[in-house]
């Protein structure tokens, strides 16, 4: 299994392209990372696990997801997320992006 390089990054805004959602990326695995019967029972499309998956925080809800990269696209709104965890994760929003991620250590 070789690593691919993850197309988004801490802090970018994303939307779901088989869901139609909008979100914040707050963190990257190079591959998936999850439990096997997650997988079988959430993956319904079976995304490949040797590629990047990321925890997305989700716009105007109360709860993240764990997403494959190829079910993601660049949010073109550039509007803030509405999330109850924005604030914990990043000190700023600016020109379309969280910054300063808080390093929960």
């Amino acid at each position: 299994m070789t690593l691919q390089h993850a197309k988004f990054s801490i802090g970018q805004l994303v939307t779901h392209k088989l869901f139609d959602y909008r979100g914040v990326i707050i963190d990257v695995d190079p591959v998936f990372q999850g439990a096997a019967g997650w997988y079988e029972k959430m993956a319904l499309s079976r995304p490949p696990k040797d590629k990047p998956w990321y925890r997305v925080l989700v716009h105007n809800a109360d709860h993240e997801t764990y997403v494959a990269e190829r079910n993601l696209d660049d949010d073109p709104s550039l509007e803030p997320v509405r999330h109850l965890l924005v604030d914990a994760c990043f000190e700023s929003f600016e020109n379309g992006r969280y910054s300063s991620y808080k390093n929960k250590n």
